[in-house]
């Protein structure tokens, strides 16, 4: 009886710990995420939309009003990724679809885009 009281109380404190862990690398992974979207979005955006999406020659900026989610939400960005966008702002050209890039990464770029845009008050 003793015996299994300490087992349930050593099983209770594992489980406890486990919490507390997870509850203190959530907000260390979300940081992570940003990081990881600012380098997903350098190698697969920023070629044509530029150092934080500040744009270039061959693309527009996504730190511009015209793409704060009011107006472009994060479903259009998924979009861009998967299908292409037709000209339709600017005069760069139509954005083709962008193979091999997964879901998660997309996500992590999106986010990485709005955190941007609110840096610079677009939202």
């Amino acid at each position: 009886m003793l015996f299994q009281r300490l087992l349930d109380m050593k099983s209770s404190i594992l489980c406890l710990s486990l919490v507390l862990l997870l509850l203190i690398a959530a907000p260390l992974s979300a940081k992570d995420a940003a990081f990881d979207g600012e380098k997903l979005f350098n190698a697969r955006c920023g070629s044509c939309h530029g150092v934080k999406g500040a744009g270039t020659g061959k693309g527009p900026p996504l730190v511009h009003r015209i793409y704060e989610p009011n107006h472009h939400a994060d479903i259009t960005f998924r979009w861009a990724v998967e299908r292409g966008v037709k000209a339709h702002h600017w005069n760069f050209g139509d954005m083709p679809k962008l193979d091999g890039v997964k879901l998660e990464e997309v996500e992590a770029i999106i986010k990485y885009v709005r955190d941007t845009q609110k840096e610079a008050g677009i939202y």
